[in-house]
């Protein structure tokens, strides 16, 4: 059955993969295991530890269900399940890189990331250095003889600029280093980084697997290279995730694949509309002809999810709360790639070697599934706030 479902089309791998309902009596999702503490049969057995499951820590059926399910579209040797996206970043971080060594980290990158490097890492003894995302081939100019790891991240966090990930992937491994990439945005139906030369892949599972704002978890996916070292972390650092969190991802996986089309969908009509505006600068979202990272995104990319920015063509933080408080669908709140629309004003002082001078605001666009008319009416509610 598995094999016959790996040749099938992604939406129905989604609805089938993970789990065989024939190992558990027909019941069509995989039982929701509650438990720290395993019995063994046996002494020798217990001192063997020769049994599949020994302890809630290292993995149960709940568990190894998502982490197939994942290892299947991402195409990795393993993968393991954290609280939160953030520890997904964190844990393959503390997993390859010790006192003296030095990582490259994307200037785009998730601010949260940003804060565990320059905080964490550097008091580790790590060297933090930050590179701007379309260096591509040029990265191999800052790789130093002690640089462990190059972390990647496309389309960047809030301006979504994209990064030449294979040729950047070709100059670490050149240099010794491994690559990490923060491939939330995309999901491993639009971008599959190990493909790519990648060789750890992550993602913040609380957006679109999960996909209804309502549970915390993060992946993180190795290739065959890196796999041991990733796993062998893991369980020292004790991060496993809790059963109902990993059972409601896995849910979430099954619609996943409909719900980006409808995201996908919605989110080019509205950017593409928002172009024609007067009150918009520009539209920062890659699969635009107008991006000027088009190119790159239409190279590697198969799809764009629902998220986006936009720059006002003027104005500051007023012009951008009265954009906001005009909005009734759009929540004003953090994270994305849940049902509903989201809204953020973007604050981008963290960047260092890629600041750009914006001429307005930047907001951040979560497009939700409602209907694509209603959202419309909403955001032009936000721009009809900006001209009073």
């Amino acid at each position: 059955m598995k094999n016959d479902v790996d040749r099938k089309g992604i939406n129905t791998r989604l609805a089938h993969g993970g789990n065989n309902p024939r190992d558990y009596f027909g019941f069509v999702n995989p039982p929701v295991v509650h438990g720290s503490t395993v019995l063994f049969p046996d002494a020798a057995t217990m001192a063997s530890r020769n049994q599949k499951y020994t302890y809630g820590t290292r993995g149960t059926p709940t568990s190894d269900a998502l982490c197939n399910a994942i290892d299947d579209l991402e195409g990795s040797a393993g993968t393991i399940l954290v609280p939160s996206g953030l520890a997904a970043v964190t844990i393959p971080l503390l997993a390859f890189l010790s006192a003296g060594d030095h990582v490259l980290i994307v200037d785009s990158i998730y601010n949260p990331t940003r804060r565990f490097a320059d905080s964490m890492l550097k008091r580790l003894g790590v060297e933090v250095e930050y590179y701007a995302p379309r260096v591509g081939a040029g990265i191999a100019k800052l790789m130093k003889p002690n640089t462990k790891v190059v972390f990647t991240e496309a389309p960047g966090s809030n301006t979504f600029e994209m990064q030449d990930i294979p040729a950047i992937a070709e100059a670490a491994h050149s240099g010794g280093a491994i690559v990490m990439m923060d491939n939330t945005w995309a999901t491993p139906l639009y971008f599959k980084p190990l493909d790519h030369g990648v060789d750890i892949s992550i993602h913040a599972a609380t957006k679109y697997p999960a996909g209804h704002s309502d549970v915390l978890l993060g992946t993180v996916s190795a290739n065959a290279d890196c796999w041991e070292q990733l796993w062998d972390t893991y369980l020292t650092m004790g991060v496993c995730s809790a059963p109902d969190d990993v059972y409601q991802v896995l849910r979430g996986l099954r619609t996943m694949g409909v719900r980006l089309e409808r995201h996908q969908q919605s989110a080019l009509e509205l950017a593409r509309w928002l172009e024609t505006r007067d009150e918009v600068a520009q539209v920062l979202h890659p699969a635009l002809e107008s991006h000027p990272d088009h190119a790159l995104w239409k190279r590697d990319f198969s799809g764009s999810s629902g998220i986006f920015s936009i720059v006002l063509k003027s104005g500051g933080e007023r012009e951008a709360h009265a954009f906001l408080d005009a909005l009734k669908i759009f929540g004003l709140g953090y994270s994305w790639g849940g049902y509903e629309s989201l809204a953020v004003h973007v604050n981008l002082s963290d960047r260092t070697v890629s600041k750009v001078d914006y001429p307005g605001p930047v907001l951040r666009l979560q497009i939700g599934l409602e209907d694509v008319a209603d959202i419309k009416a909403d955001i032009e509610a936000g721009l009809d706030a900006l001209r009073a």
